[in-house]
């Protein structure tokens, strides 16, 4: 399916699983339709399973939306109680469209925690309250994380995803890599296909660490690795670290678990001019979880780091607290500066990111999908430093390959509607679900089909005249398009008045009545002087 496909799917307000090889432009199409959305003045809520994910998108982790937090279930009675929180109600009563990136690392149990909150907010037993609910990601890449001994079930597997039931749309063109031989080794990774001539191909760009460009990304399989690294680096820089101790208050077994589920070390040691990268969302201050950047200085008055971000900003980072609440009690904080060394991340922290080149050390590799995303983040072979890799490395789930299989037929089947509705069928769902959403077409001429005729004899003061009309009703004296009159009866059949049509279309009052008169929606009475609507026929 073409990425064009897609948005015309994307746009009829049907449910969606995006998906595609890397680099086939999931996030690209996505910003397409958020952009196309905000034109029509429709704000999407856009999500993603992982913080540094949301960086990629400019949003927020799908926990911190819909407030689960770090919880791996929740009672009917705990998913009410998050619901009716007054920032949750909110943000569900003013959503439309929801966006749930890299959605190969959300487990089936923290979907059908979404949708329990999102059914209780919006008061609506419908999967996920009745919002639009768009799904992007590869299942090929990396799995949910689960815990010791316990096997996380993808999304798909969920309840809520078959209640769902979102249309497949899996996009076929490739955009990252541009090297035939590279994109060959990694169609045989993603096919189960991986053989000694593969191996061959891409070790052929090893070399010894000491070899490596120090500007080049390095990527891990563990943590340990990532520590090793970084404090190698940090070793580097001249003059003693700044020391910043975790503070931590509450149940040692719950201050255990957030320590955990903090990506920022108990004991943060930072110099200046260190890599870092940020590990909590604070927009006010200018910086979420995933912002890349150099220690700078310290605050004089504060002692607390200042950093130059890849942007070119500077910002003072300050402590920030992460918390477990219970019944809106909190039991358990941590508070610490939310930052961690950056010289090497592990491969979980690259997904969804495009290099020139990276050194990648697989010999540890322990989940399957770890050496595909690691592999697919570098554009050529050439780029690729490959110091090591065991076999299951470049090993894919049987599970995820036959899943793959049935979505790539859905996807093929969904084509084929597509194609068989005409143009104007088309446009017709896309503008009746803005109207749904409350938005506008973005634009008037390309809705209508064509562009102001303006007679070459209306004078300056009438252009000045409908310019003043257009501010107020944007598409005054544009024709009907088709399109529009099947929206119009639609919203009139549901009983929406002459002025809130008027307002949705952009048009005079007047218009939308003669138009309904045109129509033979309503009929005038020239003896009482008013409008009446004319019975449906059955």
């Amino acid at each position: 399916m073409t990425q064009d496909q897609a948005l015309d799917i994307l746009k009829t307000g049907a449910n969606v699983f995006l998906t595609g090889e890397p680099g086939s432009g999931k996030s690209h199409t996505i910003n397409e339709y958020v952009a196309y959305l905000r034109s029509c003045g429709v704000e999407p809520a856009i999500t993603a399973s992982t913080g540094i994910a949301a960086t990629h998108i400019g949003g927020m982790t799908i926990h911190s939306w819909i407030g689960i937090g770090i919880a791996d279930h929740l009672s009917e009675e705990q998913a009410a109680m998050i619901a009716a929180r007054t920032k949750i109600r909110k943000r569900l009563a003013n959503a439309r469209v929801l966006m749930i990136d890299e959605v190969s690392m959300l487990s089936a149990a923290t979907l059908s925690m979404v949708d329990a909150v999102c059914r209780m907010g919006r008061e609506t037993d419908v999967p996920f309250g009745g919002l639009q609910v768009v799904l992007v990601g590869d299942f090929f890449q990396l799995p949910p994380v689960a815990a010791e001994g316990a096997k996380a079930l993808f999304a798909y597997a969920a309840d809520a995803w078959a209640a769902l039931n979102p249309v497949a749309c899996y996009l076929d063109g490739q955009y990252r890599q541009d090297d035939p031989q590279y994109l060959a080794v990694l169609a045989a990774m993603r096919a189960n296909r991986f053989d000694a001539s593969h191996r061959e191909q891409i070790f052929q760009q090893s070399y010894a660490m000491e070899n490596v460009p120090d500007n080049v990304p390095k990527l891990f399989s563990h943590n340990k690795d990532v520590d090793r690294i970084n404090d190698k680096h940090l070793a580097k820089l001249r003059g003693s670290p700044t020391l910043f101790p975790m503070e931590a208050s509450g149940p040692a077994a719950l201050v255990e678990t957030l320590k955990r589920n903090c990506l920022s070390p108990a004991t943060l040691a930072l110099k200046k001019r260190a890599a870092v990268m940020c590990t909590k969302n604070n927009p006010q201050a200018g910086f979420v979880n995933g912002t890349l950047g150099s220690i700078k200085d310290f605050d004089r008055e504060t002692g607390y780091p200042v950093i130059t971000t890849h942007r070119g900003g500077e910002i003072l980072v300050r402590p920030m607290e992460w918390v477990i609440e219970e019944q809106g009690r909190v039991r358990a904080r941590v508070a610490q500066i939310p930052l961690r060394l950056a010289w090497a991340m592990t491969v979980h922290k690259s997904q969804g990111m495009s290099m020139d080149a990276a050194v990648v050390d697989l010999s540890d590799a322990f989940a399957y999908g770890q050496g595909y995303v690691a592999l697919s983040r570098v554009r050529r072979l050439s780029g690729l430093y490959l110091l090591g890799a065991n076999d299951r490395a470049f090993m894919v789930s049987d599970e995820v390959l036959a899943r793959d299989r049935r979505f790539r037929s859905l996807s093929e089947k969904a084509g084929e509607k597509l194609r068989s509705m005409s143009r104007e069928e088309i446009d017709i769902k896309h503008k009746t679900f803005l109207w749904r959403c409350g938005g506008k077409a973005p634009d008037a001429d390309t809705a209508a089909g064509n562009g102001e005729k303006l007679s070459p004899s209306r004078t300056s003061s009438s252009r000045k005249g409908l310019v003043q009309i257009r501010e107020k009703y944007p598409n005054a004296y544009y024709p009907w398009s088709n399109a529009d009159d099947a929206v119009l009866r639609e919203l009139f059949g549901q009983g929406h008045q002459t002025a809130h049509l008027a307002k949705q279309f952009g048009r005079q009052p007047g218009a939308v009545r003669g138009r309904l008169l045109k129509l033979g929606l309503i009929a005038y009475n020239g003896a009482s002087g008013t409008y009446k609507p004319v019975p449906l026929l059955l």
